[in-house]
């Protein structure tokens, strides 16, 4: 069942603020314990906005929402429980109001050859990825309805270029990206935004723990130094919630992302090339193994699951 902590501070008087601002709106923020969604988390709270906490990990969301400026509750729960899921964000509104921002970050990842992955946790990576973004995305539909607000699905490079060794990974980021453009279409005429955040490396738990393995990390070195770039969360995330208040239909991080979008139908074909070339040659030097899921929101998952 969902927990929710801390109580809710005062909420902030309401006032309009600039076009656009978040300050007295209701965000939601999953998988907001650690790395994009707590910072994502802080710089909404930081502009104003009454923030609700959603993840796995409820001691680390307790710590996060304690220290925000701005309203916030939190609830530990699996985005992939349609049930728990409607009872939070029933919870949500009664404690904080209906939600004009919902931020479908919740991610985790697995790498290694699809051939010797584990089917479940290969299964569960698009779980969460994918079906727990939709199951989100569900769960508070009727509030974006009642306040013509944005859902703003965190999607990644992956979702314009898939690459090897990460098959569930850029499965479930692909599906994110059509499911975004799909609901965007459908919600339209209700005056209801869908936005979708492109990412490239972000320095998270599970980015620190891919460079632990010596495939992940080489095939990265061997990436264009800008695409190779590691960005602090922090950075992302002022850059994410500017993407809200403005309702942008996509948001790339950084911005020369957008120019993958212009090449990507010759993207495959690139990648299969570096690959035929590379991976016999990181294969001599490093057994390819599966990872498991990657980082320590992958761990508390799979505990969760235990």
């Amino acid at each position: 069942m969902p927990h929710t902590t801390p109580p809710p501070r005062p909420r902030p008087p309401a006032r309009s603020g600039r076009p656009g601002s978040l300050y007295g709106r209701t965000a939601v923020v999953t998988g907001a314990a650690r790395g994009l969604g707590r910072a994502t988390a802080r710089e909404l709270a930081r502009r104003g906005a009454r923030v609700a906490l959603l993840g796995r990990e409820e001691t680390a969301l307790w710590e996060v929402a304690s220290a925000l400026p701005s309203e916030s509750c939190c609830w530990g729960v699996d985005v992939t429980d349609d049930d728990a899921m409607g009872q939070v964000a029933q919870e949500v509104r009664d404690r904080l109001g209906p939600a004009s921002l919902v931020v479908a970050n919740a991610g985790i990842a697995e790498g290694g050859p699809f051939g010797g992955s584990d089917p479940h946790t290969w299964r569960r990576v698009i779980e969460v990825n994918l079906i727990g973004s939709a199951i989100t995305a569900r769960s508070f539909l009727p509030d974006l309805l009642a306040t013509h607000g944005y859902f703003l699905q965190v999607a990644s490079l992956a979702s314009i270029g898939a690459a090897p060794l990460m098959s569930a990974y850029c499965a479930s980021k692909a599906g994110v990206e059509s499911f975004a453009h799909s609901l965007r279409a459908e919600l339209a005429p209700e005056r209801v935004g869908v936005g979708i955040a492109y990412l490239n490396w972000t320095d998270t738990d599970m980015i620190r723990d891919a460079d632990q393995h010596p495939v992940l990390r080489e095939l990265r070195a061997h990436m264009p130094p800008p695409a190779r770039k590691v960005h602090s969360a922090g950075w992302v995330a002022a850059r994410l919630v500017t993407a809200a208040e403005r309702r942008s239909a996509a948001v790339y991080v950084p911005v020369w992302l957008r120019a993958a979008q212009a090449v990507r139908a010759a993207l495959p074909a690139i990648v299969t090339q570096l690959s035929r070339r590379e991976l016999p040659r990181l294969a001599a030097r490093t057994p390819f193994e599966p990872t498991g899921l990657l980082g320590a929101g992958g761990r508390a998952d799979e505990a969760g699951r235990g």
